[in-house]
C-alpha cells in the first residue's frame, strides 16, 4: 500500500454564486486517451465537481502548447497554468530530481508508490516553489523496457552490439553504455526513423508510449527489462498558485492525489495491452529473469557510486534506500 503523504481527506465547503470564477490551461503532451490524458481528464472533472464549478481548467492535448521543456517554462513565467511532465523533464532545474532516473532504482510499482508518496517524494516536491513550480502529486509513465530490430535481450550480454537510442541526458548515455551498448542520443521526434533506416537498433520507452508512437512498426523485439521508473508529475505554476485562496489550493491537491490511484491503474493496463498488442502485431515479448535484472544493477554499479558521492543526487538517494529498507 502507498504511503500518504498527509491527511487531505475531508469535503470543502463550496463557494457562494457570487465567488469568481477562475480559468487555466492545462498543457498535455500526450493524446487524450492516453494513460496521461486520462488522469488529465479526472483531475480536471474532480477540480470541478469540488469546486462546485467555479474553477475550470481547459486541457490542451497532443503537446498543442508545446513539449515539456517549452509548457514548463511557460508555468514558471505564468502564462500556462498546469502542466504533467515526466520528472526527468525537471532535473535542469532541480538536480534531485535525477536520483528517480537511476537504473533499476525500483523492484516494482509498490516500491515506487511507496517512496513518491512518502516522504522522499515530499521532499522533492519541496524544492520546486523557488523554481516557480508547484507539484501536486506523483502519477506513473511505467516501467521502461527495451525494443530493438536484432534479438531478444535476456541478459547482460544482449546489449552488446546494439545501438539504442539515449535521452539527451549524461545519465542515460552512461546507463547505456555501462550495460554493453552504444548510446546514440536523440529527440523524440527522430527516433522512428532512425529506427526505421536501422541508424539506431532499438530504444526504450513504457510499453504503452512504444506502442503509441509506432515503434513496433519498425521493430522485432520488446524485452521487458523494466530497468527505469518513469513518473508524471502535475505541476502548478507558482505564479498562480500563490493568487489562489488556501481552500483552492487543497482542492487541487486532494484532487491530484485522488487522481493518482485511477491513473496508475490506467497506466498499467495501458503497458500490459501494449505488450499484447505489439505481439499481436508480430513482435516477440519476453521478460527478464530476476537474477540477469541483478546482474544489469551490477554493470550499472560505477554510476550508482558517482551519484551517491553528488552533493545533489546523494541525500535523496539515501532517503529513498532507507525509506525502502534497503542498505548500501
Amino acid at each position: 500500500m502507498a504511503a500518504v503523504l498527509m491527511p487531505l481527506v475531508f469535503t470543502l465547503p463550496l463557494r457562494t454564486a457570487h465567488s469568481a470564477e477562475i480559468r487555466a490551461k492545462f498543457a498535455v503532451t500526450m493524446q487524450e486517451d492516453s494513460h496521461q490524458g486520462q488522469g488529465v481528464a479526472r483531475f480536471i472533472e474532480l477540480v470541478r465537481q469540488k469546486s462546485g464549478g467555479r474553477i475550470v481548467i481547459k486541457p490542451y492535448y497532443n503537446a498543442a502548447l508545446g513539449n515539456d521543456v517549452q509548457v514548463t517554462s511557460a508555468l514558471q513565467g505564468g502564462s500556462i497554468e498546469f502542466t504533467v511532465p515526466q520528472t526527468s523533464t525537471l532535473t535542469g532545474l532541480v538536480p534531485q530530481f535525477e536520483a528517480l532516473d537511476l537504473p533499476f532504482l525500483f523492484e516494482n510499482e509498490a516500491e515506487a508508490e511507496k517512496a513518491l508518496d512518502g516522504p522522499p517524494g515530499q521532499k522533492l516536491l519541496e524544492l520546486l516553489p523557488p523554481k516557480g513550480l508547484v507539484g501536486l502529486a506523483y502519477w506513473e509513465n511505467g516501467f521502461f523496457s527495451f525494443t530493438n530490430s536484432k534479438h531478444p535481450i535476456t541478459r547482460l550480454e544482449d546489449f552488446s552490439g546494439l545501438k539504442i537510442r539515449a535521452v539527451q541526458s549524461k545519465l542515460s548515455m552512461d546507463t547505456l553504455s555501462a550495460l554493453g551498448a552504444t548510446p546514440v542520443a536523440l529527440p523524440v521526434p527522430e527516433i522512428y526513423t532512425a529506427l526505421e533506416t536501422k541508424t539506431v537498433d532499438g530504444q526504450s520507452t513504457p510499453p504503452a508510449v512504444t506502442y503509441a508512437l509506432k515503434f513496433h512498426e519498425v521493430q522485432k523485439y520488446v524485452s521487458l527489462t523494466n530497468h527505469a521508473y518513469g513518473a508524471f508529475l502535475p505541476l502548478v505554476s507558482k505564479k498562480f498558485w500563490d493568487r489562489l485562496s488556501e481552500d483552492d489550493r487543497r482542492i487541487l491537491v486532494e484532487a491530484a492525489r485522488e487522481t493518482a490511484a485511477f491513473q496508475r491503474g490506467i497506466a498499467r493496463e495501458k503497458n500490459r495491452l501494449a505488450v499484447r498488442k505489439m505481439e499481436e502485431a508480430g513482435l516477440q515479448a519476453n521478460a527478464i529473469s530476476p537474477e540477469e535484472r541483478q546482474r544489469m544493477k551490477a554493470a550499472t554499479g560505477a554510476i550508482w557510486s558517482g551519484y551517491r558521492k553528488s552533493p545533489e543526487v546523494g541525500p535523496i538517494l539515501e532517503e529513498i534506500e532507507s525509506f525502502l529498507g534497503r542498505k548500501e
